[in-house]
């Protein structure tokens, strides 16, 4: 069977999903894009469909990235949230593949999760073979990752994308650290020990196309760079970078204080390596923070 020259993209409208239509175009394949309302801004995305919808017909390869931002003050109305945005939306993504005959289902679905699977994973190298930890935001990608994997059973080939932390101009993450650290007001969070996975937006968005159009690569991927930093480190490079100081640490239990629960996923370690990604000859860009910071800070 030819491969069908159209993807399905859920959170295409967010700051990773984005950036992807345009990555697909290169490949020959047209986009199909999922948003609550049925629309939205997406450059390179022909069709609109609203999650209640859900028809992937004609698609060769499925995009899962939706999910609640989780960068907040963990509350119980926010926790159902996470999970429902997660875990019950890929079980509906995956529904919706087994409704399509055999013949005419994707070959491939991606599907988000986060290096958080690991819990706190001290100063261990976690590559994809490493088990779960045991907190909720481990519970919370081991179910996410069930719930896709489900797919196999449908002849799907399935990759779960374990992202870290995401940097980019115009992301959240990376738009926060830039003014904080512009006000010379970084600094470490807790003692700074905690092994921190970065990637390079450019570099996420490309394994996500590797992920597409590999015939080999399954099962769970770190989405990370090959250099993860601890977080100290990368709080002194991010400021030499930007020639300001990083002299006000914040403590743990400020952290905690501040932003709740959330706090623990900030303040766990995981030295997570793309061993995965690595294995099937994906190759990154930026490597190392060393060679991420100027393309982060000079571009636009």
């Amino acid at each position: 069977m030819a491969f069908q020259t159209r993807a399905a993209i859920t959170g295409v409208t967010g700051y990773i999903g984005r950036g992807l239509p345009a990555l697909l175009a290169a490949k020959g394949m047209a986009v199909t894009g999922v948003s609550r309302s049925g629309k939205g801004e997406a450059a390179g995305v022909d069709r609109w469909q609203t999650p209640d919808q859900l028809d992937f017909s004609g698609c060769g390869a499925v995009i899962n990235l939706a999910g609640e931002p989780i960068n907040q003050r963990w509350t119980e109305e926010k926790r159902r949230r996470f999970r429902e945005s997660r875990v019950d939306h890929t079980r509906k993504v995956v529904a919706a593949i087994g409704r399509l005959p055999a013949s005419e289902r994707p070959r491939v679905l991606v599907s988000g999760s986060a290096v958080g699977f690991y819990g706190d994973g001290k100063d261990e190298f976690l590559t994809e073979e490493a088990p779960a930890g045991s907190d909720y935001l481990s519970e919370l990608c081991r179910d996410w990752e069930e719930a896709a994997s489900e797919a196999q059973g449908l002849g799907v080939r399935v990759v779960t994308l374990r992202t870290g932390v995401v940097l980019g101009r115009g992301g959240d993450a990376f738009e926060k650290l830039r003014k904080i650290f512009g006000m010379g007001l970084g600094g470490r969070l807790g003692d700074g020990h905690q092994w921190m996975p970065w990637i390079h937006v450019d570099d996420l968005r490309a394994a996500i196309i590797h992920a597409v159009v590999s015939e080999s690569l399954a099962g769970p991927v770190n989405g990370s760079a090959p250099a993860p930093e601890r977080n100290r480190d990368f709080t002194r490079k991010l400021a030499s970078a930007m020639h300001r100081p990083a002299i006000f640490p914040v403590p743990a239990f400020a952290l905690r204080l501040v932003l709740g629960d959330f706090a623990t996923a900030l303040l766990s370690s995981q030295r997570a390596v793309p061993s995965a990604l690595v294995a099937d000859g994906f190759r990154f860009r930026f490597e190392t923070l060393e060679e991420a910071l100027p393309d982060l800070l000079d571009k636009g």
